[in-house]
Formats: structure tokens, C-alpha cells, sequence
């Protein structure tokens, strides 16, 4: 069996305006149509050449209607304009519901400390924080979540990059904010500190996205958080005030396992890291 290796031709400019004027020969558009999908250089002579070609007015008009049918109605000019454009293409986890439900759980994490007086909301808080990343990943990337999935994943820029963009964008929101509120709860006896959940909070994210390369984003995010709760469920529903969540997340023996099944994840991911662009239907 021979090896399969890159390509070592590129599309010139020429065979581009041909293909975007219709005359190129059918096995040359083959050709080129299989090519672009792992050169963006090329992919972007190519959607240049279309662009300039007879069907750009075409298609200026249908991304135009696109991006009035999904953006924000009343653009905000300037500055802030500019954030909320990158705000709305950070993925559909941050337009939707899940950012109301990190807000709820740190609102509740707060209201339990502050209002009830319970002395394990950290270790409370500890337990819901790693869900909250998986729970971002399950709802940035399918179908089900993205209504303009099958045009992004045929993207070059589609598939596990997008994901990782998304997911990116999810711990952003999830790391500073659900450990400043940690560090801001009060501390019992032996509870963990407000970063303990960093590394199995990656982990579970990182095992989210291997197992989503099998199985689809939804179902791994909802076998490893209900897992991950069912685990530490028990331990702090008969110690609420001690840190029934340590034994998962502090020492060096926990935090060294984290780290490994994180660093384990990841090469798993990058082995499997074709398998998203056949993963629309998921």
C-alpha cells in the first residue's frame, strides 16, 4: 500500500479562473476541489477567482442576506461594535442559554455562601465547575447547535479548528470567572482551593472532545459530566461541609493524574483530529 502524502502541486492562477468561469476539464476540478480542502493559500486564490468571476455578484448577495438572516440586526459601531461582532462568531455557546447557566451556578454558589450560610459551597461549586466546560463543548458544534454547521465544516477552516476556536472561547468565560468566584467563597475545613478544578476541568474538556471524534460532541459531553457527577455526588451529599470534592482534585497524586489523562486526551485528539470534518450529522 503505498503512503499517502501532500500533494506537492498548487493551483495557479490560471487553473482558478478557469475554474471559477466553469471551463476548467472535470478531472482538473476534481483535482482542485480536493486540494483546497488542506491548502488555504490555495483556497483562498480559488474563492478569490470565484469572487472576481461572474458568479461574485451572485454570491456577495447571498452572503449578504446570510449575514443579515444571523447577525445582529443593529450593528454598534465602533469599538464596541467590533467586540460584539467576535462575541457573536465566538459560537453558539455564548449566544445561547449555557452562558445564563455559568451565570445561575456562580449566582447560586454565592446566594448558598453568602445568603444561606452553607460552609461547602466552594466544594459545592468544585463539583459543578468542571461540568460547565463540557457542557459549552456539547453545545458549540453539530448540527443540533449551528445552524450554518454544514457550510462551515466544508470550510477549510471547519472542523476541528472550529471547535477548538469554540472551545477556546468557552474556557475563557468558564476559567477566570468560576475561580475568582472560588477564591471569593468562603473556605471550610480542607476544602480544596479555588483552582483545583483547572485540571480536571481540562481533562474532562479534552477527553470531551477525543470521545466527541467517535460518538459526536453531545453524547461524549453528556457521558463524562454525568459521570463526573455521579462520582462526587455521593461524597458531598454526606459531608456538605467538609470537602467531599478533595479526594478528586487536590494532591499531587490527583492533580498528576488529571495531568496525564489531559496529556493522554490530547494525543488521542490530534490522532483523531480528521474525523470532525465527517462529523456533521452528529
Amino acid at each position: 500500500m503505498s503512503r499517502r502524502t501532500t500533494p506537492s502541486w498548487h493551483v495557479t492562477g490560471a487553473l482558478a479562473a478557469r475554474y471559477a468561469a466553469g471551463t476548467a476539464p472535470e478531472t482538473d476540478a476534481w483535482s482542485l476541489e480536493k486540494h483546497v480542502e488542506s491548502c488555504a493559500a490555495c483556497a483562498s486564490r480559488v474563492s478569490a477567482a470565484v469572487r472576481a468571476g461572474a458568479a461574485g455578484p451572485v454570491l456577495a448577495s447571498v452572503r449578504a442576506e446570510l449575514l443579515t438572516a444571523i447577525a445582529p440586526e443593529e450593528p454598534v459601531p465602533g469599538p464596541l461594535g467590533r467586540w460584539a461582532r467576535l462575541w457573536w462568531s465566538a459560537g453558539p455557546a455564548l449566544r445561547g442559554p449555557w452562558l445564563a447557566a455559568v451565570a445561575l451556578v456562580v449566582g447560586g454558589a454565592f446566594g448558598l455562601a453568602h445568603g444561606a450560610g452553607v460552609q461547602g459551597a466552594r466544594s459545592w461549586l468544585l463539583a459543578v465547575s468542571p461540568v460547565l466546560p463540557l457542557a459549552g463543548v456539547a453545545v458549540s458544534y453539530g448540527r443540533h447547535a449551528d445552524p450554518l454547521h454544514e457550510i462551515t465544516a466544508a470550510t477549510p477552516s471547519g472542523g476541528l479548528r472550529l471547535l477548538l476556536t469554540r472551545t477556546a472561547a468557552v474556557l475563557a468565560v468558564c476559567v477566570p470567572l468560576l475561580t475568582a468566584c472560588g477564591a471569593l467563597l468562603p473556605a471550610a475545613a480542607g476544602s480544596p482551593g479555588a483552582a483545583a478544578w483547572l485540571l480536571p476541568g481540562l481533562a474532562l474538556t479534552l477527553a470531551a472532545l477525543a470521545l466527541g471524534s467517535f460518538a459526536g460532541c453531545r453524547a461524549a459531553a453528556a457521558t463524562l459530566g454525568g459521570g463526573w457527577l455521579l462520582a462526587v455526588a455521593r461524597p458531598l451529599s454526606g459531608a456538605p461541609d467538609a470537602a467531599g470534592v478533595a479526594p478528586y482534585v487536590t494532591g499531587p497524586a490527583a492533580q498528576g493524574a488529571w495531568a496525564a489523562a489531559a496529556l493522554a486526551c490530547a494525543a488521542l485528539l490530534a490522532l483523531r483530529r480528521r474525523s470532525f470534518d465527517h462529523l456533521e450529522s452528529r
